[in-house]
Formats: C-alpha cells, structure tokens, sequence
C-alpha cells in the first residue's frame, strides 16, 4: 500500500463560508472545507480522502492545507483522512485499497462480481438473516431483481459486439480489458468488472446475507453466503451547536445543543 498516515496529526475541517456580514453572521456555503493537518513528511506529497474516496492532492511536499468538497447529508457525519505519498505516486487515486468499512451510516454494501461468463438476462437477488442468524431465502431484500446486463452493450460474446472483429468466437469490444476491472476473475487476457448494492439502513446488530443468481429461464444457482457483518450506525452531527459557558480557571468549556433530535 503506497498511502502513509504515520506521522501526520492535528487534523482540521473548517467550513468556508460565502461571505460575513459586518455583524459576524455569515452565508453558509456548503460542500466547500478546509483542511489543515501537521506531518512529519518533508519530502513527500499529501492526499486527502472524504468517506474513502479521493478528493485532492497537494501541490508540493510543503504544502498543509487543502480546499476539498464535502457531502451535504445532514444524516452521518463526514470521515476525512490526510495520507503521505511518495511523488511520483501524488496523482494515483489510492480509494480501492483504503481498508474502509463495508458498512457505512447503516448501509452495507455488497460487490457482485459481473463476469462475462453470466448470461444475457442474468439476475441476482440479495437475501438476509434480519439478525436472526439463519438466512431467508423465502423473502429477498431487492423488491426487484438486480439485472446483471441492463444494457447490452456491457455484455460481449459472440454476435453481441462487432461481429468478427474479436477472438474467435468471441467478440471482446464491451470486455473488460486486461489489468482494467477485478484481474484474475475473467477470461485469459479479459479481465470481470464489479457492480455494488447498497441496503436500506439497518438497526445496529450481526447480519449475514446471501446472493443468488437466476438466468433467464427462472433456474437459480446456489446461494453464495457472506456474514456474519457487524452493523453499527453512525452517531449523526450536532445541530445548533453554541457556547454555553467557558470557565478560565478551570479550562471547562460548556456547549449547548439545540433543536436536535
């Protein structure tokens, strides 16, 4: 892994507004921080990622601060995270190897992966144990199922690209192509691609869940099983957050919360 967070600390998040009126007040602008961190790194570059996901490189190893965009969701706070990387790696995008969490706000996420082997009107259905501990597979989470191929053009094969312009048999302009998608887990030469699911929110709890995959005709295959995943919403942001009291001889900071529910 090329991303480096030791040595770095005092990690900050400033909101930047539109503009403040003489009297303090200020329009809010949102999706715009700031972020300012200390590090140790002298001779490398520094990347921030917002909830796992790349949002901006700085522009030499000395520089601390970087303006990134933020999501607006009032309903789970915002994870940020500065790494140190070497220079020549400054504009690589490093999410997929972020060890982030299969379980955000509640939401688990489950990567099926899209091989070409799957056929035209291939379908999964998601099952789940609600926290049971046993699977099931008379009611699938998805109200419908999840189409593998909904266009086309995604699927390759014979007759389903430019006819004749591909490997014997197989004409390979919709494949994923080598190194490009998840390597190892195609065909020699033509890598698979992944699709996600995303569940509703769910209570805090150990599930497990289950995928099936049905063709066209109705013929299911066997349940693939993943679990047991634990699920713990996350904490959401104060609102209407103030001062309430500071005490200077005892560095007691009182605040007070209002009109959260």
């Amino acid at each position: 892994m090329s991303l480096n967070s030791n040595g770095i600390d005092s990690v900050r998040a400033f909101d930047l507004p539109a503009g403040i009126w003489p009297n303090g007040q200020y329009v809010n602008e949102p999706r715009v921080a700031l972020v300012k961190w200390r590090s140790i790194w002298s001779d490398k570059f520094h990347q921030v990622y917002v909830n796992g996901r790349y949002a901006g490189t700085t522009l030499d190893s000395g520089q601390r601060q970087l303006i990134i965009q933020v999501p607006t969701s009032p309903e789970s706070p915002v994870r940020i995270e500065v790494f140190a990387v070497e220079a020549e790696y400054a504009d690589t995008d490093f999410s997929s190897e972020l060890a982030g969490p299969l379980v955000d706000n509640g939401r688990v996420t489950i990567t099926l992966l899209r091989s070409q082997n799957l056929p035209m009107g291939t379908s999964a259905d998601i099952y789940y144990d609600n926290g049971t501990g046993q699977i099931d597979y008379d009611k699938p989470m998805t109200d419908t199922p999840i189409r593998i191929w909904p266009a086309w053009q995604d699927k390759a094969g014979l007759g389903m690209s430019r006819f004749g312009l591909g490997d014997f048999g197989w004409d390979s302009a919709a494949t994923v192509g080598l190194g490009k998608g998840s390597f190892g887990y195609g065909q020699f030469g033509l890598d698979a691609d992944t699709i996600e699911w995303t569940s509703p929110p769910l209570p805090s709890g150990t599930y497990k869940f289950a995928v099936k995959v049905m063709d066209a005709s109705g013929r299911q295959s066997n349940s693939s099983e993943a679990g047991p995943i634990t699920v713990t919403p996350s904490a959401r942001p104060a609102e209407g957050l103030s001062i309430s009291s500071f005490d200077k001889q005892t560095n007691q900071l009182v605040l007070n919360i209002e009109n959260y529910s």
